[in-house]
């Protein structure tokens, strides 16, 4: 889904959640919650540095079952407990520029999360530097796999 108000350079997954918010924020924000769910099936995650606060750090290698990597360092923006969480790999820590990483591509995430009948609406919104960056993560299969890897979150946060 494409947000005129970002002229182009937004996707957008939204999801209602069968678990409370507080568990949805847990999955997000603690190391060993996010490693069970944050990567595509049969891949691993592992969290080097996870600092959910304005300026904090960011560091997450996922590593596929063939040796494939993908190392995503990055800065927190924003964190707002149980509500909102933005960051970006435009950046690491110190507020270095990042240099343009090979997959995905400069974005700024954000994660939003409120009640809604007892249950969690998640919205996850990939801002980029351009629309043919946006398109390039599109195709990348940005829909697929935030819808796997948020149907694992779901299932994590309901257990907790």
């Amino acid at each position: 889904m494409i947000n005129e108000e970002t002229g182009g350079f937004e996707l957008r997954f939204k999801r209602l959640l069968d678990a409370p918010r507080a568990n949805v924020w847990r999955c997000w924000t603690e190391p060993k919650l996010l490693e069970q769910w944050f990567h595509p099936p049969s891949w691993t995650t592992e969290v080097k540095r996870l600092e959910p606060r304005p300026g904090g750090a960011s560091h997450i290698i996922m590593r596929s079952p063939d040796g494939e990597v993908s190392d995503g360092v990055g800065v927190f923006l924003e964190a707002v407990p149980e509500r909102r969480l933005v960051f970006t790999n435009g950046f690491t820590s110190g507020w270095i520029p990042s240099d343009q990483p090979s997959a995905p591509p400069l974005m700024t995430t954000i994660i939003e999360m409120s009640d809604e009948g007892g249950k969690t609406r998640y919205v996850v919104r990939a801002l980029h530097w351009t629309e043919e960056a946006r398109k390039r993560h599109e195709e990348m299969g940005f829909h697929d796999g935030w819808k796997q890897t948020t149907g694992h979150l779901e299932a994590l946060a309901r257990m907790l």
